[in-house]
């Protein structure tokens, strides 16, 4: 047994609740603003359903060993968004809903042993295909945040934020990094989950892990993330803490094993 079930689970469900967010949305909704600057929720919604199809081009490269760039040019990505990001609500429900399963049909087609090939996205290193399915999680997870429609980052299973701060710390810009030090704390006073050091210039912060993720992919300014200087904790906030480091510079770790593990992390 590998991982690979208790993700696409995930996955399914993760899909489930985008779309029962996406139904809720109004002709008016999808023309908002979301909260990814430039991107009305229209924008986002197109994005979601054509990450969609670009995964099962890379599940396609997996399958038949020929290679099939995820998108074709970042160009043309960027227009298949605009392109689609004006429609009607119910044409971004019924998009989101096709493209999505459409996805899991090509998971659940794709041969057992093609889940070791190596794919690759729009920037290195390259990564066994079933990271395709984390992958998919993150874009997922992150974007029905950035919807800005009633689901945020409490709303994240535990899985998937153990999971996400996992893959920040190992594909972590050591030379572009804001903070020295990061401490997890499963509470405001609870003994720390887990400390990471070595991680460049700047001070060193905490918080749970939620607040911590949020603040690390840019999905919050810092709340509840609090500045320690010489074992001295700052009130959590927004307030002195740092603008986090890029994220997701690395679209995978670069050590990941080619067979599908039994877990992940």
């Amino acid at each position: 047994m590998t991982v690979l079930p208790a993700l696409q689970d995930e996955l399914a469900e993760a899909t489930r609740r985008l779309l029962a967010t996406a139904a809720t949305l109004s002709d008016h909704d999808v023309t908002g603003p979301s909260l990814l600057p430039g991107w009305t929720r229209g924008h986002v919604l197109v994005h979601v359903a054509r990450n969609a199809d670009s995964h099962i081009n890379l599940l396609t490269w997996a399958s038949t060993g020929v290679r099939t760039p995820q998108y074709p040019t970042t160009e043309e990505r960027a227009a298949r968004i605009e392109a689609g990001a004006a429609r009607t609500a119910a044409e971004h429900l019924a998009d989101l809903a096709d493209s999505a399963a459409r996805l899991a049909a090509a998971m659940a087609d794709l041969p057992e042993q093609a889940w070791r090939a190596p794919v690759a996205g729009m920037r290195p290193p390259p990564h066994p295909a079933w990271y395709i399915v984390v992958r998919r999680l993150r874009e997922v997870g992150m974007h029905h945040v950035d919807l800005g429609a009633g689901f945020g980052p409490a709303d994240w299973p535990a899985p998937f934020v153990e999971r996400e701060l996992h893959d920040c710390l190992r594909t972590w810009p050591y030379e572009r990094s804001t903070v020295s030090e990061i401490t997890i704390r499963a509470g405001a006073d609870a003994k720390p989950v887990a400390t990471w050091r070595g991680l460049g210039r700047g001070p060193a912060v905490e918080g749970g892990p939620v607040d911590l993720l949020a603040w690390l992919t840019g999905r919050s300014a810092g709340q509840g993330v609090r500045v320690v200087l010489e074992g001295q904790r700052l009130a959590p906030g927004p307030a002195g803490v740092p603008a986090p480091p890029p994220w997701l510079t690395m679209p995978a770790p670069a050590d990941l094993p080619d067979t599908p593990p039994k877990d992940y992390p």
